[in-house]
């Protein structure tokens, strides 16, 4: 049982000035397995006013200072890679492999790429008669979801840090450990008093709180669209920069030529990986009319690859995040019966063999159309559903149907149709064949899957301001 009942403002742990406390429930045992205080109004105020205090001094240091002070964050990440991979495990329940291979490695990535990426960033650029000064954009205020608790926070921490822009960060209650785990990472390095700040809370005072607070500058969030609607509705007051990465609902179109049971293994790891709760997750399989039979046999075959069970027994797929989680995704399993498709694997209810967690049954949909609930709206679970195209031009129509726009896949042999698809998803990534993460490589939507880029130096720009002078003196 871990407990933390304090927040880390100003370089310190500080008690709440609440009383409110929030179990963290495990979801492979339903059991707490940690403790938060939920977070105030007046909290958050003592955070940004930490942030603003810092603001001066940071947002001055050297880019050899920052680059320096991420590689350390680094290094000391790395060396708590065994207790990143236990919290991740307890807190979100993915199984340790994915805790390892996926929440442990990106959050360590990004910290790696942002000190690398920021080597090449000029922070001042002379154009003919003017210049061009980068600043960092002030404070800001990051809300991060519980699905990628390392990803999330450390993709936006990194970027800030190498900007100089001090943070005030609100983790999701239901993941909160890996965050309070960078806290004490930062606290161990010596980064500047106020520079970095937790407030663990929910997202009705906190979250809403960073996004109208009058002296937060700029605000990431990640999660859903309706969140992030309000979001952006409450940075409209002060006129905020806002960045957004939201749902998505992506394709993965399978060429003529692939071969059917590696696009099917390709297929079924999207919607396995941490039990499907994944933005970027292609859950619209779009495959030729004459491979549909043969497809459907391939992800059957392989679907046995990916077992569910306690994320501590090998397993591949754990349980979903929560009872509420678990309701929605049966609810649309549901909706999807209801609609007549065609359900060739999986379901509602329990998997076989699980009386306790929140596991859901991997669950295929065949003879789908794409203006079908369950091809429309994210479900973020294990579910698939297999729609069928005539001709490429078809295929990249029903691609692009849906409102969101965060990925898109492609898997043939064909390198013009592989490029012609790639360049014609409306996405903000798109990944061929089994390509591998790219951490330089800019990450975020069109549509309504978000506004703004992260990862890389793409990311780093999202926390700078451009300022041009006219006349700079030599």
């Amino acid at each position: 049982m871990r407990t933390n009942l304090k927040h880390y403002i100003n370089g310190e742990w500080v008690e709440s000035t609440g009383n409110d406390t929030y179990n963290v429930i495990n979801p492979a045992t339903e059991e707490p397995m940690g403790q938060i205080s939920l977070g105030t109004k007046e909290d958050l105020n003592k955070a940004v006013q930490a942030a603003r205090d810092a603001f001066p001094s940071f947002s001055q240091t050297s880019k050899e200072e920052r680059i320096e002070m991420l590689e350390n964050i680094a290094e000391a990440y790395a060396r708590r890679k065994d207790e990143f991979i236990d919290v991740m495990t307890d807190e979100l329940g993915a199984p340790l492999k994915i805790s390892e291979k996926v929440h442990y490695s990106m959050g360590y990535n990004h910290f790696a790429q942002a000190a690398e990426s920021l080597k090449n960033i000029e922070f001042m650029e002379h154009r003919g008669n003017h210049t061009v000064v980068k600043e960092s954009v002030g404070v800001s205020g990051l809300i991060t979801p519980w699905n990628f608790p390392t990803n999330q926070a450390s993709t936006k921490i990194a970027s800030a840090f190498a900007a100089g822009s001090p943070v005030v960060l609100k983790p999701s209650e239901m993941t909160p450990f890996a965050a309070i785990m960078l806290a004490e990472i930062f606290d161990e390095v010596g980064v500047p008093k106020g520079a970095f700040n937790l407030v663990n809370g929910t997202g009705e005072t906190i979250g809403d709180g960073i996004s109208s607070h009058p002296d937060i500058d700029f605000v990431s969030f990640t999660g859903s669209a309706g969140v992030g609607t309000k979001v952006m509705q409450n940075a409209s007051e002060t006129i905020k920069n806002v960045a957004l990465e939201l749902g998505g609902k992506s394709p993965l179109i399978v060429l003529e030529d692939a071969d059917m049971k590696d696009a099917a293994r390709n297929a079924v790891s999207n919607i396995a990986t941490n039990t499907g709760q994944v933005c970027s997750a292609a859950t619209r399989m779009i495959v030729p009319a004459s491979k549909k039979e043969e497809f459907e046999q391939a992800v059957l075959d392989v679907l046995p690859e990916f077992p569910v069970g306690h994320p501590r027994e090998g397993n591949y797929v754990g349980p979903l995040v929560s009872k509420k989680q678990w309701d929605t995704v049966q609810s649309y399993i549901e909706k999807g019966i209801e609609e007549g498709a065609n359900l060739i694997a999986g379901g509602t209810g329990l998997p076989e063999g699980l009386e306790k967690g929140y596991y859901a049954q991997p669950t295929i949909f065949t003879d789908v159309s794409n203006d079908m609930v369950i091809a429309q709206e994210e479900i973020f679970g294990p579910v698939m559903s297999i729609i069928t195209y005539d001709n490429i031009d078809h295929a990249i129509e029903i691609g692009n149907d849906v409102v969101y726009g965060l990925a898109g896949y492609v898997y043939g042999k064909d390198p013009e149709t592989l490029r012609k698809v790639a360049t014609s998803i409306r996405a903000g990534r798109i990944k061929v064949n089994d390509a591998s993460h790219d951490f330089n490589a800019p990450f975020g939507g069109y549509k309504q899957s978000g506004i703004g880029r992260e990862w890389g130096d793409y990311g780093i720009e999202e926390y700078l301001e451009k300022k041009a002078i006219l006349g700079f003196p030599s």
